[in-house]
């Protein structure tokens, strides 16, 4: 549309700013999610991470490794406070025992946007359907119950893994930012994805489709992939 001969961007007649993400439980098949307590959840995502013996799981991320459990321990306390990141544990719902975390951060309900972040999946939750309803369940929090326009999804355009894993969940790659960030000591050149609410509802379905039971076979193998129902989704773009 234009203004006075100027284009500009459509218009949102009905928009309103969003409510921040509240502290309650997503429930999901494989997995929940929980508000991050540290009384409850440190000992077992202390464990969980050990699995991890080489610290590959931190190289991307602002903090760790983390050399005793008591570093560890102070570190949830303190980040377990606050609201944005809001800080949630990822709970095997077979085991009971948390098994990684995630995050929303710059959560901004003005503009509708909201990140999703300091993702650190332990060797137990990695490459299991938990891994993906985590996700699926971030997202549906995101566009179905608080109508955010935007979810976003950056890393180190150097974690490949990540950017593989962005493009895997449905996120598109919006370009690279230069020299954003300093951590640990070294340059990060960040990776930008994005999801968009118009994209949401061919995605959900992707999703629905990969996690019902008849996706998997009786060893729990995937029948179809999510690349293939995302791409479906899409229409192949």
């Amino acid at each position: 549309m234009t203004l006075d001969e100027q284009p500009v961007g459509f218009m949102l007649p009905h928009w309103a700013p969003r409510p921040a993400p509240p502290r309650t439980v997503m429930e999901g098949r494989f997995c929940r999610l929980e508000p991050l307590d540290p009384a409850r959840h440190a000992r077992d995502l202390y464990a969980a991470s050990e699995l991890d013996a080489e610290g590959r799981n931190w190289t991307y991320l602002f903090v760790g490794p983390f050399a005793a459990f008591e570093s560890y321990r102070a570190w949830l306390d303190e980040v377990a406070k606050a609201d944005d990141p809001l800080f949630h544990a990822i709970v095997d719902r077979k085991t009971g025992k948390a098994v990684g975390v995630a995050t929303f951060m710059r959560i901004d309900p003005p503009n509708g946007v909201i990140e999703v972040g300091n993702i650190n999946y332990s060797p137990l939750l990695q490459r299991t359907p938990a891994a993906t309803e985590a996700m699926f369940l971030m997202m549906g929090r995101v566009f179905d119950e608080l109508g955010y326009r935007r979810y976003e999804w950056k890393c180190d355009t150097l974690n490949a893994p990540s950017r593989a894993a962005a493009l895997r969940l449905g996120f598109r790659y919006e370009g690279l930012f230069r020299q954003a960030v300093v951590y640990k000591g070294r340059n990060r050149d960040t990776a930008w994805f994005s999801i968009i609410d118009g994209e949401w509802p061919a995605l959900k379905r992707a999703y629905e489709q990969w996690l019902a039971p008849e996706n998997f076979d009786a060893a729990g193998r995937q029948r179809r992939k999510l690349t293939e129902l995302v791409a479906a989704a899409r229409g192949g773009d």
